[in-house]
């Protein structure tokens, strides 16, 4: 199953295709019980629903998982409960949402140096946090 909750919705809801209880600290891949054809283009990703995290701290593991245009197996979401209760999943319940979006292929150059720019090799926590 896969739908739109709203008019306008960027994602479309995904269904549990089986029943399970997710325990604490627990991941588990869920079937979607669907298969999908990506066009040529395009990729699918699989995002978390921001309800179940508030709620219950269930999130999607590879966040966000993408599914690639060639892809034709099953839709599987990699779920993982960070929250301190059990989590039963019903089948046919809501577990992620899956959002489509356009790719662009980009051109390999490999080169023997990279320009300089103001931030330069400034990575994680560079900027500071105030």
């Amino acid at each position: 199953m896969l739908s739109y909750a709203h008019e306008g919705d960027a994602g479309m809801d995904l269904y549990s295709a089986i029943d399970y209880v997710l325990k604490p600290g627990e991941r588990k891949l869920v079937p979607a019980g669907i298969k999908i054809a990506v066009p040529k283009g395009y990729e699918a990703q699989v995002r978390p629903k921001s309800g179940l995290a508030l709620k219950y701290g269930i999130s999607v593991v590879n966040t966000p998982g993408t599914i690639d245009a060639g892809y034709r197996g099953e839709v599987g979401v990699i779920l993982i409960n960070l929250g301190q209760e059990d989590f039963v999943i019903n089948k046919n319940s809501k577990i992620a949402q899956l959002i489509i979006n356009r790719i662009e292929e980009a051109k390999i150059v490999e080169v023997e140096s990279l320009d300089e720019t103001s931030r330069g090799e400034g990575g994680f926590g560079s900027t500071g946090h105030k």
